[in-house]
């Protein structure tokens, strides 16, 4: 945090001696659109190289991120963790103590609660104990898998800034470089170029970031939730296998 502290006090010190000299400066030059987000530019108005490729390469996971989340969503949605119907349709073949459709009904669904009561009754011949440590065993690995498969939207939300912030170090050099380069007389524009990749590639940093954190904060969540209740569900379907407690009394 210092460090970010520290930078983001130099970029503001050069941002401040831009404007302290604003009056000084050349006519303006227009600029697009283009050239104020997705294009890094020199003070010469040529094309800078390395800050241009940040930024693209910002933009390209900004929309691999958005990617990323729609999929991890619908793969995590409430039909392929805990799906009623095949809850329903095993319960059922349960209850008539239809077993053998019961498991092939479990087998045919790919669901997260197939999966699960599948290893649970797969057990059954070894008693209700083999019972509970197969649902147990297989519920911990399927969250497992679930909870990997998201982990590279942390992962592209933890990396995303520091790319951004690598491109800010790097306009930084730029405007400091351009200080130096003119003998301490700051020039507006000859240092606009630098602050500009330094704030665009800051910026996108930010707007891969964001997402990718939010989006893997709320489906690790929705995981979660659903996997619990799949998980209470099945328990609760094979509990008819429970043997019968002898009392004492």
């Amino acid at each position: 945090m210092m460090r970010t502290g520290s930078l983001t006090g130099g970029l503001a010190m050069v941002s401040g001696i831009v404007l302290a000299t604003s009056s000084a400066s050349a006519a303006p030059v227009e600029q697009t659109f283009a050239d104020a987000f997705f294009i890094a530019r020199r003070a010469d108005g040529g094309l800078e190289v390395l800050g241009s490729a940040v930024i693209w390469l910002l933009l390209a996971l900004s929309v691999f991120g958005i990617g990323l989340i729609v999929s991890m969503a619908v793969a995590n949605r409430r039909e392929t963790i805990m799906p009623e119907t095949i809850a329903k349709k095993v319960g059922r073949h349960l209850r008539d103590g239809r077993y053998e459709d019961a498991i092939s009904a479990a087998n045919a669904d790919d669901s997260y609660f197939s999966r699960v009561l599948s290893s649970s009754l797969q057990q059954a011949g070894n008693g209700y104990d083999a019972m509970i440590r197969g649902l147990e065993q297989s519920s911990m690995e399927e969250t497992t898998i679930r909870f990997r498969r998201i982990e590279l939207l942390n992962v592209l939300g933890q990396v995303s800034p520091m790319i951004g912030l690598f491109g800010t170090v790097y306009g930084m050099i730029l405007a400091f470089g351009a200080i130096v380069a003119s003998g301490g007389s700051a020039d507006p524009v000859m240092l606009a170029g630098g602050i500009g990749t330094a704030l665009t590639t800051t910026f996108w940093g930010l707007v891969v970031a964001i997402p990718a954190l939010a989006g893997y904060a709320l489906i690790r969540n929705r995981i979660d939730e659903l996997t619990l209740e799949a998980t209470a569900e099945a328990e609760q379907l094979i509990s008819r296998f429970r043997p019968a407690e002898s009392g004492s009394d």
